[in-house]
């Protein structure tokens, strides 16, 4: 019984109601006790000392009498009055505790729930007080463990889909070759290099992906100038544009201050919007860089004329794997999907935004994070 009582919440509320009010009840009666006397024979001295024709021995018998009857009386009624006041006491204490312990009871159930796997498990909540503020707090992480489970099952089944393709390539080649279907020459094995280069590439983005999300890298904040930023972009993806005739220009204002961030950081977010741009851009096209000062950020931006983003992809083009066109592989061009999820992590971490702006199909589009000025 007494084991009973420390486990359960409930039981604990309704034996804390019970006592403060026995200990009321108490109060009361013994108050009750030591202070009648005095107030009775107050006000019945008075009684008396304004009655006539009344002698004093014959007055005091009737006095001790009257306060003997009225002391019987006090405590039936008190006797009475505790014994209602108790049952309901008690009836109130049980009702408040099961209304307090209810909904504990189903945060309990539903967190078992989602510890099985359930992960659409929720609580309601019918109260704006503490519990109801902990049965939205409890909804709210339940919701978070349903996305973070979908996109673990989304990762794994994105990141079969990407090893699928270089591998299927690696093994059709392979065959080929055994087969004598494929001719064992330079060009054969060129490809066979190809599709392992690919491969090499996506494990490297999977394990840079995996460190950016996880945070598991540390910033070196030193003093960077934007231009010089541009530049290393530019140099780095200058022979890349011009294989695709695309041309890659920059435009910057001379008065853009110095700020504190890890060069190396911005420099892979700058290439990989650049990359992207020069990617989905067109023979004949144009990729430009430019920057300027706003509301004390540093706002960079990488604008292109290729083939554009329709509205309803803009939300989700940082999504990891995300691709706009779902049937482009990795194979014809369309890369691993992770670029621009790493771009987004590292801008946060340095506490900036990041967003893509278009205005269609086959208007372009322009890509542009911000960075604060410290």
């Amino acid at each position: 019984m007494l084991e009973t009582f420390r486990r359960r919440l409930g039981a604990k509320i309704f034996i804390a109601f019970l006592g403060v009010i026995l200990l009321g009840a108490l109060v009361l009666v013994v108050t009750i006790q030591f202070t009648a006397p005095t107030a009775f024979a107050h006000h019945m001295g008075q009684g008396l000392g304004q009655g006539q024709g009344m002698g004093m021995g014959q007055g005091q018998g009737m006095m001790q009498t009257v306060y003997q009857d009225f002391r019987s009386g006090i405590n039936e009624a008190l006797g009475v009055a505790a014994l209602v006041a108790i049952i309901v006491a008690m009836g109130a204490s049980l009702a408040l505790s099961r209304r307090v312990v209810a909904p504990l009871r189903a945060m309990t159930t539903a967190s078992r729930r989602i510890a099985e796997g359930k992960y659409d498990e929720r609580v309601s909540v019918s109260s704006q007080d503490e519990l109801g503020q902990l049965g939205e707090s409890f909804n709210q992480m339940a919701e978070q463990l349903e996305q973070v489970e979908s996109m673990r099952r989304q990762l794994i089944g994105d990141v079969s889909h990407e090893l699928r393709t270089p591998l299927t390539a690696i093994k059709g080649s392979m065959e080929g070759l055994i087969d004598g279907v494929l001719p064992a020459d330079a060009e054969t094995y060129e490809q066979i290099r190809a599709e392992a280069e690919r491969l090499s590439r996506l494990v490297d983005d999977l394990q840079e992906l995996s460190r950016v999300e996880a945070r598991a890298y540390p910033l070196d904040f030193r003093e960077v100038d934007v231009s010089s930023l541009v530049a290393t972009a530019i140099k780095r993806l200058t022979p890349t544009a011009r294989a695709k005739r695309i041309t890659l220009t920059s435009s910057l204002p001379r008065d853009l201050p110095r700020f504190l961030a890890d060069e190396d950081r911005l420099e892979q977010v700058l290439t990989n919007l650049t990359a992207n741009g020069i990617q989905y851009t067109p023979e004949g096209g144009t990729v430009t860089i430019s920057a300027e000062r706003k509301n004390g950020e540093i706002q960079v931006s990488v604008a292109d004329t290729g083939v554009g983003i329709p509205p309803e992809h803009l939300a989700h083009i940082f999504t990891r794997f995300y691709r706009v066109d779902k049937s482009r592989s990795r194979a014809s061009g369309g890369g691993s999907g992770i670029g621009l999820t790493i771009a987004r992590h590292l801008v946060e971490a340095h506490g900036g935004r990041i967003w893509a702006e278009s205005e269609g199909e086959g208007k372009g589009s322009r890509f542009v994070f911000t960075l604060p000025v410290r």
